[in-house]
């Protein structure tokens, strides 16, 4: 009965030792977390998407904490949560900014391709590589779903017309499209601003016609007309300022191309029919 017992005692308080240890050695080695970034945790909306520059929520509450990061780099928690986090901070941020989306500054869905690839090249980052893309237009969307493949929230499809399309309502502009695209063609833009120059070619007009019938010309109407001098044409470009647009959509009434779009929905005002006046009767 000895030969039993002794071992399983020794073994009992061998493993007993061990966990004391073990329990010791946690709480002595523990990490402190500081309470703030657990709170900011709890307010982010735990996308996840990098967005803010930082690896996922953790990074970024940690960034906050530690280093003094912006209380307003989350793209989908949008002011409400950078309010949050300032709250939690003690300190006051700017929550005033307006809701940001993913535009696709191109329609070139009429460019035709220069050539076919004959393999695997199914990526617009590979497909950029040679000559820069398979598109008479150099500056054109490739449509190959780069940005499809990064979009956190499945805002992003690729169209019938090969041109990526965005879905503002889903949209949580954290950017990680406009990264992934090679050929820079998506912007993060207020979705306020519904007045977009949907292209994103630099060649001299001439040429960045015949490439696209869609295409800026930087022919200069737009600045002209615009009233609050909003647009600029740089580099053969036309850019319209959002702090100055006003969204009149004038710029794309006079766009030859038809490369600035207007998406702005003004409300129709219904009209109220008056009740005829009764007549007054004759004496």
């Amino acid at each position: 009965m000895r030969e039993i017992i002794e071992p399983v005692l020794i073994l009992g308080s061998t493993g007993l030792a061990m966990g004391l240890f073990l329990a010791y050695a946690a709480k002595k080695f523990e990490i402190q977390v500081d309470p703030k970034i657990s709170a900011i945790l709890g307010v982010l909306p735990g996308a996840n998407c990098g967005g803010c520059g930082f690896a996922g929520c953790g990074g970024y509450a940690s960034a906050v904490v530690n280093d003094g990061a912006g209380l307003n780099l989350c793209a989908p928690g949008g002011g409400s949560v950078a309010g949050k986090i300032g709250d939690i901070m003690g300190l006051t941020v700017d929550t005033s900014g307006d809701k940001k989306t993913a535009r696709v500054l191109c329609q070139g869905h009429k460019v035709a391709k220069k050539f076919t690839f004959d393999g695997t090249l199914n990526t617009c980052a590979d497909v950029a590589m040679y000559a820069g893309g398979d598109k008479n237009c150099r500056y054109a969307c490739l449509g190959y779903g780069d940005c499809q493949k990064v979009c956190p929230v499945g805002a992003i499809s690729i169209g019938e017309t090969g041109i990526a399309l965005v879905d503002e309502e889903k949209c949580i502009a954290c950017g990680l499209c406009a990264k992934a695209c090679p050929k820079a063609v998506i912007a993060i833009t207020p979705v306020i601003k519904k007045v977009t120059v949907t292209c994103s070619s630099k060649d001299r007009g001439p040429i960045a016609k015949q490439a696209c019938e869609t295409a800026c010309i930087g022919c200069s109407l737009c600045v002209k007309s615009c009233p609050k001098e909003a647009i600029v044409v740089a580099n053969n470009l036309a850019k319209i300022d959002p702090e100055k647009c006003i969204n009149c959509g004038i710029c794309a009434t006079k766009c030859p191309t038809h490369a600035i779009v207007n998406n702005f929905k003004r409300p129709v005002k219904a009209s109220v029919k008056q009740p005829a006046a009764e007549a007054t009767p004759s004496v």
